[in-house]
Protein backbone atom coordinates (compact mmCIF):
# COMPACT_ATOMS: atom_id res chain seq x y z
CA UNK A 1 0.00 0.00 0.00
CA UNK A 2 1.69 3.32 -0.98
CA UNK A 3 1.42 6.37 1.62
CA UNK A 4 -0.56 9.40 1.31
CA UNK A 5 2.99 11.11 -0.14
CA UNK A 6 3.62 8.57 -2.71
CA UNK A 7 0.19 8.29 -3.98
CA UNK A 8 0.31 12.23 -4.31
CA UNK A 9 3.47 11.73 -6.23
CA UNK A 10 2.36 9.44 -8.41
CA UNK A 11 -0.89 11.24 -9.10
CA UNK A 12 1.03 14.36 -10.43
CA UNK A 13 3.08 12.08 -12.32
CA UNK A 14 -0.58 11.43 -13.89
CA UNK A 15 -1.09 15.11 -14.86
CA UNK A 16 1.85 14.91 -16.83
CA UNK A 17 0.41 11.94 -18.62
CA UNK A 18 -2.77 13.47 -19.48
CA UNK A 19 -1.37 16.48 -20.95
CA UNK A 20 0.82 14.36 -23.12
CA UNK A 21 -2.47 12.50 -24.41
CA UNK A 22 -4.46 15.23 -24.94
CA UNK A 23 -1.79 17.28 -27.04
CA UNK A 24 -1.21 13.70 -28.58
CA UNK A 25 -4.79 13.04 -29.60
CA UNK A 26 -5.34 17.14 -30.73
CA UNK A 27 -2.27 17.35 -32.93
CA UNK A 28 -2.93 16.36 -36.50
CA UNK A 29 0.80 15.86 -37.40
CA UNK A 30 1.35 13.42 -33.78
CA UNK A 31 -2.39 11.73 -33.60
CA UNK A 32 -2.13 8.07 -34.73
CA UNK A 33 -4.06 6.63 -38.29
CA UNK A 34 -7.24 5.22 -36.31
CA UNK A 35 -8.23 1.56 -37.13
CA UNK A 36 -10.85 0.30 -39.11
CA UNK A 37 -14.25 0.01 -36.82
CA UNK A 38 -15.51 -2.37 -39.77
CA UNK A 39 -18.42 -0.37 -40.00
CA UNK A 40 -17.64 0.81 -43.85
CA UNK A 41 -18.28 -2.88 -44.72
CA UNK A 42 -21.90 -2.66 -43.99
CA UNK A 43 -24.79 -0.49 -45.82
CA UNK A 44 -28.52 0.54 -45.91
CA UNK A 45 -30.74 -0.85 -48.20
CA UNK A 46 -32.07 2.29 -49.45
CA UNK A 47 -36.32 3.21 -49.59
CA UNK A 48 -36.89 5.75 -52.01
CA UNK A 49 -40.64 5.93 -50.76
CA UNK A 50 -40.72 6.14 -46.49
CA UNK A 51 -43.96 7.30 -46.39
CA UNK A 52 -42.51 9.71 -43.36
CA UNK A 53 -42.12 13.29 -42.24
CA UNK A 54 -38.66 13.81 -41.63
CA UNK A 55 -39.30 16.15 -38.95
CA UNK A 56 -41.17 13.55 -36.67
CA UNK A 57 -38.62 11.16 -37.04
CA UNK A 58 -38.60 10.16 -32.50
CA UNK A 59 -34.51 9.74 -32.31
CA UNK A 60 -35.36 9.55 -27.96
CA UNK A 61 -33.36 6.96 -26.08
CA UNK A 62 -33.61 6.31 -22.71
CA UNK A 63 -30.43 5.59 -20.36
CA UNK A 64 -30.05 4.95 -16.75
CA UNK A 65 -34.00 5.97 -16.33
CA UNK A 66 -33.64 9.13 -18.39
CA UNK A 67 -34.75 10.30 -21.29
CA UNK A 68 -32.25 11.67 -23.84
CA UNK A 69 -33.58 13.57 -27.09
CA UNK A 70 -31.26 11.37 -29.35
CA UNK A 71 -28.98 7.73 -28.66
CA UNK A 72 -25.79 9.83 -28.11
CA UNK A 73 -23.32 9.64 -25.44
CA UNK A 74 -20.41 11.91 -25.27
CA UNK A 75 -17.60 9.65 -24.31
CA UNK A 76 -14.76 9.58 -21.52
CA UNK A 77 -11.79 11.79 -22.45
CA UNK A 78 -8.66 12.42 -20.55
CA UNK A 79 -9.70 14.05 -17.42
CA UNK A 80 -6.19 15.02 -15.74
CA UNK A 81 -4.71 17.80 -17.30
CA UNK A 82 -5.22 21.69 -16.28
CA UNK A 83 -7.07 22.22 -19.99
CA UNK A 84 -9.46 19.52 -18.81
CA UNK A 85 -11.58 22.00 -16.69
CA UNK A 86 -12.59 24.46 -19.09
CA UNK A 87 -13.21 21.06 -22.05
CA UNK A 88 -15.67 19.05 -19.28
CA UNK A 89 -17.55 22.54 -18.92
CA UNK A 90 -17.87 22.99 -22.69
CA UNK A 91 -18.92 19.21 -22.36
CA UNK A 92 -21.61 19.75 -19.98
CA UNK A 93 -23.16 23.09 -20.80
CA UNK A 94 -23.64 21.10 -24.60
CA UNK A 95 -25.16 17.81 -23.18
CA UNK A 96 -27.78 19.68 -21.13
CA UNK A 97 -28.69 21.70 -24.29
CA UNK A 98 -28.46 18.42 -26.25
CA UNK A 99 -30.30 16.17 -24.43
CA UNK A 100 -27.78 13.52 -24.35
CA UNK A 101 -25.43 12.14 -22.04
CA UNK A 102 -22.09 13.02 -20.95
CA UNK A 103 -19.36 10.39 -19.03
CA UNK A 104 -16.40 12.06 -17.73
CA UNK A 105 -12.82 11.26 -18.32
CA UNK A 106 -10.77 9.45 -15.89
CA UNK A 107 -11.07 11.06 -12.33
CA UNK A 108 -8.02 9.11 -10.78
CA UNK A 109 -5.90 12.57 -10.86
CA UNK A 110 -8.30 13.95 -9.24
CA UNK A 111 -8.79 11.88 -6.76
CA UNK A 112 -4.73 11.16 -6.21
CA UNK A 113 -3.69 14.85 -5.99
CA UNK A 114 -5.24 18.32 -4.69
CA UNK A 115 -6.63 19.21 -8.43
CA UNK A 116 -10.39 18.33 -9.57
CA UNK A 117 -9.65 20.14 -13.12
CA UNK A 118 -12.96 20.86 -13.17
CA UNK A 119 -14.30 17.40 -11.87
CA UNK A 120 -16.69 18.44 -9.41
CA UNK A 121 -20.81 18.91 -8.52
CA UNK A 122 -20.30 22.26 -10.59
CA UNK A 123 -20.69 19.88 -13.63
CA UNK A 124 -23.89 19.07 -12.16
CA UNK A 125 -24.94 22.28 -12.33
CA UNK A 126 -23.94 22.95 -15.66
CA UNK A 127 -26.16 19.74 -16.83
CA UNK A 128 -28.66 19.08 -14.38
CA UNK A 129 -31.19 16.62 -16.16
CA UNK A 130 -28.90 14.44 -18.15
CA UNK A 131 -27.28 11.41 -17.36
CA UNK A 132 -23.54 12.11 -16.44
CA UNK A 133 -21.24 9.64 -15.76
CA UNK A 134 -18.23 8.92 -13.46
CA UNK A 135 -14.79 6.96 -14.15
CA UNK A 136 -11.90 5.08 -12.66
CA UNK A 137 -10.04 2.82 -14.24
CA UNK A 138 -10.34 -0.80 -13.35
CA UNK A 139 -6.74 -1.03 -11.70
CA UNK A 140 -7.87 1.14 -9.17
CA UNK A 141 -10.31 -0.97 -8.02
CA UNK A 142 -7.74 -3.63 -6.71
CA UNK A 143 -6.24 -1.17 -4.50
CA UNK A 144 -6.51 -0.69 -0.51
CA UNK A 145 -8.59 2.57 -1.44
CA UNK A 146 -10.26 1.73 -4.18
CA UNK A 147 -13.89 1.41 -3.17
CA UNK A 148 -13.18 5.09 -1.13
CA UNK A 149 -12.45 6.12 -4.27
CA UNK A 150 -15.07 4.75 -6.83
CA UNK A 151 -17.60 6.39 -3.90
CA UNK A 152 -15.79 9.98 -4.29
CA UNK A 153 -15.58 9.47 -7.99
CA UNK A 154 -19.37 9.64 -8.38
CA UNK A 155 -20.27 11.90 -5.49
CA UNK A 156 -17.44 14.97 -6.69
CA UNK A 157 -19.95 15.14 -9.62
CA UNK A 158 -23.10 13.69 -8.19
CA UNK A 159 -23.25 11.38 -10.97
CA UNK A 160 -25.97 9.17 -12.06
CA UNK A 161 -23.72 6.08 -12.47
CA UNK A 162 -19.70 5.45 -12.42
CA UNK A 163 -17.99 4.17 -15.47
CA UNK A 164 -15.00 1.68 -15.02
CA UNK A 165 -13.13 1.70 -17.48
CA UNK A 166 -10.55 -1.58 -19.04
CA UNK A 167 -7.64 -0.90 -20.30
CA UNK A 168 -5.13 -3.28 -20.10
CA UNK A 169 -3.28 -3.01 -23.49
CA UNK A 170 -2.50 0.61 -23.00
CA UNK A 171 -1.02 0.04 -19.12
CA UNK A 172 0.91 -2.88 -20.29
CA UNK A 173 2.56 -0.99 -23.36
CA UNK A 174 3.21 2.37 -21.42
CA UNK A 175 5.93 3.00 -18.88
CA UNK A 176 4.92 2.58 -15.23
CA UNK A 177 1.36 1.21 -16.33
CA UNK A 178 -0.49 -1.21 -13.80
CA UNK A 179 0.47 -4.48 -14.76
CA UNK A 180 -1.11 -6.73 -12.36
CA UNK A 181 -4.86 -7.39 -13.53
CA UNK A 182 -5.55 -10.09 -11.32
CA UNK A 183 -8.31 -10.23 -9.37
CA UNK A 184 -10.33 -7.16 -11.51
CA UNK A 185 -13.17 -9.12 -12.15
CA UNK A 186 -13.95 -9.71 -8.60
CA UNK A 187 -13.15 -6.45 -7.51
CA UNK A 188 -15.44 -5.30 -10.43
CA UNK A 189 -18.81 -7.26 -8.59
CA UNK A 190 -17.06 -5.82 -5.02
CA UNK A 191 -17.70 -2.72 -6.40
CA UNK A 192 -21.22 -3.56 -7.74
CA UNK A 193 -22.48 -4.48 -4.40
CA UNK A 194 -20.82 -1.48 -2.84
CA UNK A 195 -22.22 1.17 -4.88
CA UNK A 196 -25.06 2.78 -4.88
CA UNK A 197 -25.47 3.86 -8.28
CA UNK A 198 -25.30 1.22 -11.19
CA UNK A 199 -21.64 0.51 -12.86
CA UNK A 200 -21.14 0.15 -17.02
CA UNK A 201 -17.98 -1.66 -18.10
CA UNK A 202 -16.07 0.37 -20.69
CA UNK A 203 -12.98 -0.45 -23.00
CA UNK A 204 -10.87 2.02 -24.39
CA UNK A 205 -10.54 1.41 -27.98
CA UNK A 206 -9.59 -2.45 -27.74
CA UNK A 207 -13.25 -3.43 -27.54
CA UNK A 208 -15.06 -6.29 -24.87
CA UNK A 209 -15.77 -9.70 -26.16
CA UNK A 210 -18.61 -11.40 -25.70
CA UNK A 211 -16.89 -13.84 -23.11
CA UNK A 212 -16.13 -10.89 -21.26
CA UNK A 213 -19.13 -9.38 -21.32
CA UNK A 214 -21.22 -12.05 -20.01
CA UNK A 215 -18.70 -12.23 -17.03
CA UNK A 216 -19.18 -8.38 -16.14
CA UNK A 217 -22.78 -8.39 -16.62
CA UNK A 218 -22.66 -11.83 -14.39
CA UNK A 219 -21.09 -9.85 -11.57
CA UNK A 220 -23.94 -6.94 -11.53
CA UNK A 221 -22.62 -4.82 -14.22
CA UNK A 222 -25.93 -2.34 -15.31
CA UNK A 223 -23.94 -2.17 -18.98
CA UNK A 224 -21.07 -2.46 -21.41
CA UNK A 225 -19.60 0.04 -24.00
CA UNK A 226 -17.66 -1.90 -26.39
CA UNK A 227 -15.87 0.33 -27.52
CA UNK A 228 -13.61 -0.97 -30.10
CA UNK A 229 -11.37 -1.23 -32.32
CA UNK A 230 -11.71 2.23 -34.75
CA UNK A 231 -10.50 5.02 -32.70
CA UNK A 232 -7.68 6.25 -31.23
CA UNK A 233 -5.17 3.16 -30.40
CA UNK A 234 -4.37 4.17 -27.35
CA UNK A 235 -1.13 1.31 -28.07
CA UNK A 236 0.24 4.10 -30.32
CA UNK A 237 -0.34 6.85 -28.94
CA UNK A 238 1.75 6.07 -25.97
CA UNK A 239 4.48 4.67 -28.74
CA UNK A 240 4.23 8.22 -29.82
CA UNK A 241 5.18 9.39 -26.36
CA UNK A 242 7.48 6.49 -25.28
CA UNK A 243 10.49 7.56 -23.50
CA UNK A 244 12.93 5.41 -25.71
CA UNK A 245 12.78 3.23 -28.79
CA UNK A 246 12.56 -0.17 -27.54
CA UNK A 247 9.71 1.03 -25.62
CA UNK A 248 8.17 2.78 -29.17
CA UNK A 249 8.78 -0.25 -30.56
CA UNK A 250 7.04 -2.58 -28.41
CA UNK A 251 3.81 -0.51 -28.44
CA UNK A 252 3.55 -0.01 -32.10
CA UNK A 253 3.41 -3.57 -32.63
CA UNK A 254 -0.38 -3.14 -30.69
CA UNK A 255 -1.29 0.08 -33.05
CA UNK A 256 -3.77 -2.06 -34.33
CA UNK A 257 -4.58 -4.44 -32.21
CA UNK A 258 -8.03 -5.23 -30.77
CA UNK A 259 -12.09 -6.11 -31.93
CA UNK A 260 -13.40 -3.71 -34.60
CA UNK A 261 -16.49 -1.99 -33.42
CA UNK A 262 -18.93 -3.02 -35.91
CA UNK A 263 -17.88 -6.68 -34.68
CA UNK A 264 -17.92 -6.48 -30.93
CA UNK A 265 -21.47 -4.55 -31.47
CA UNK A 266 -22.74 -7.96 -32.52
CA UNK A 267 -21.00 -10.29 -30.97
CA UNK A 268 -21.63 -8.66 -27.63
CA UNK A 269 -25.75 -8.49 -28.66
CA UNK A 270 -25.60 -12.00 -29.57
CA UNK A 271 -24.40 -13.24 -26.39
CA UNK A 272 -26.70 -10.42 -24.43
CA UNK A 273 -29.70 -9.82 -25.96
CA UNK A 274 -30.80 -7.62 -23.50
CA UNK A 275 -28.13 -6.02 -21.75
CA UNK A 276 -27.79 -2.36 -22.42
CA UNK A 277 -25.05 -1.68 -24.51
CA UNK A 278 -23.23 1.22 -25.44
CA UNK A 279 -21.28 1.57 -29.11
CA UNK A 280 -18.06 3.47 -29.15
CA UNK A 281 -14.63 3.41 -31.26
CA UNK A 282 -14.20 5.48 -34.45
CA UNK A 283 -17.71 6.45 -35.16
CA UNK A 284 -17.53 8.86 -37.36
CA UNK A 285 -20.78 10.26 -38.16
CA UNK A 286 -24.85 9.99 -37.85
CA UNK A 287 -24.86 7.01 -40.84
CA UNK A 288 -21.87 5.08 -38.88
CA UNK A 289 -24.45 5.67 -35.57
CA UNK A 290 -27.29 3.96 -37.37
CA UNK A 291 -25.20 0.89 -38.39
CA UNK A 292 -24.33 0.58 -34.75
CA UNK A 293 -28.10 0.61 -33.79
CA UNK A 294 -28.95 -1.63 -36.08
CA UNK A 295 -25.72 -3.96 -35.32
CA UNK A 296 -27.32 -3.76 -31.76
CA UNK A 297 -26.26 -0.73 -29.45
CA UNK A 298 -28.83 1.23 -27.51
CA UNK A 299 -26.37 4.35 -27.60
CA UNK A 300 -23.60 5.64 -29.66
CA UNK A 301 -20.96 7.53 -27.67
CA UNK A 302 -17.83 9.45 -29.30
CA UNK A 303 -14.48 10.93 -27.94
CA UNK A 304 -11.71 11.92 -29.99
CA UNK A 305 -14.20 13.36 -32.72
CA UNK A 306 -15.72 15.91 -30.29
CA UNK A 307 -12.53 17.16 -28.73
CA UNK A 308 -11.07 19.75 -30.89
CA UNK A 309 -14.81 21.09 -30.47
CA UNK A 310 -14.57 21.15 -27.14
CA UNK A 311 -11.65 22.76 -26.44
CA UNK A 312 -13.04 25.51 -28.44
CA UNK A 313 -16.67 26.19 -26.94
CA UNK A 314 -19.86 24.81 -25.52
CA UNK A 315 -21.39 26.10 -29.08
CA UNK A 316 -18.95 24.12 -31.06
CA UNK A 317 -19.62 20.80 -29.55
CA UNK A 318 -23.44 21.51 -29.82
CA UNK A 319 -22.86 22.19 -33.93
CA UNK A 320 -20.65 19.20 -33.84
CA UNK A 321 -23.31 16.94 -32.06
CA UNK A 322 -26.29 18.39 -34.36
CA UNK A 323 -24.56 17.57 -37.02
CA UNK A 324 -24.80 13.94 -35.80
CA UNK A 325 -27.99 13.88 -35.08
CA UNK A 326 -29.06 15.39 -38.30
CA UNK A 327 -27.37 12.70 -40.20
CA UNK A 328 -28.83 9.87 -37.93
CA UNK A 329 -32.21 11.54 -38.58
CA UNK A 330 -31.94 11.49 -42.83
CA UNK A 331 -30.59 7.72 -42.45
CA UNK A 332 -33.61 6.90 -40.05
CA UNK A 333 -35.72 8.79 -43.12
CA UNK A 334 -34.23 6.83 -45.70
CA UNK A 335 -34.90 3.56 -44.48
CA UNK A 336 -38.26 4.34 -43.60
CA UNK A 337 -37.81 4.14 -39.88
CA UNK A 338 -40.17 6.16 -37.86
CA UNK A 339 -38.17 5.47 -34.72
CA UNK A 340 -34.87 3.97 -33.56
CA UNK A 341 -36.41 0.79 -32.89
CA UNK A 342 -37.86 0.39 -36.97
CA UNK A 343 -34.18 1.32 -37.17
CA UNK A 344 -33.38 -1.91 -35.57
CA UNK A 345 -35.82 -4.16 -38.58
CA UNK A 346 -33.94 -1.65 -41.41
CA UNK A 347 -32.26 -3.56 -44.01
CA UNK A 348 -28.66 -3.35 -43.58
CA UNK A 349 -26.62 -5.48 -46.52
CA UNK A 350 -22.71 -6.42 -45.53
CA UNK A 351 -20.19 -6.06 -47.86
CA UNK A 352 -20.93 -9.02 -49.99
CA UNK A 353 -24.58 -7.68 -50.32
CA UNK A 354 -26.11 -10.36 -48.04
CA UNK A 355 -28.60 -8.78 -45.36
CA UNK A 356 -27.76 -8.87 -41.89
CA UNK A 357 -30.01 -10.88 -39.61
CA UNK A 358 -31.47 -8.87 -36.65
CA UNK A 359 -29.53 -9.23 -33.65
CA UNK A 360 -31.58 -6.62 -31.07
CA UNK A 361 -32.86 -8.55 -28.38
Amino acid sequence: MLSDKETHMKGEGLVERKNDHLSIVLDTHRAPAPTLSGLADYRFMHCALPQLNLDDIDLRAQFLGKWLNAPFLISSMTGGAARARLINQHLAQAAQALGIALAVGSQRVALQTDNDHGLTRELRRFAPDIPLLGNIGAGQLREAQGIDWARRAVEMIDADALIVHLNPLQEAVQSGGDRDWRNVRQAVGVLVRALEVPVVIKEVGAGISPQVARALIEEGVAAIDVAGAGGTSWAAVEAERAASETQKRIAMAFAGWGIPTAQAIQAVRRELPDAPLIASGGIRDGVEAAKAIRLGADLVGQAAAVLASATQSSEAVIEHFEILIAQLRIACFCTGSADLSALRQATLLDENGAAVKGVHG
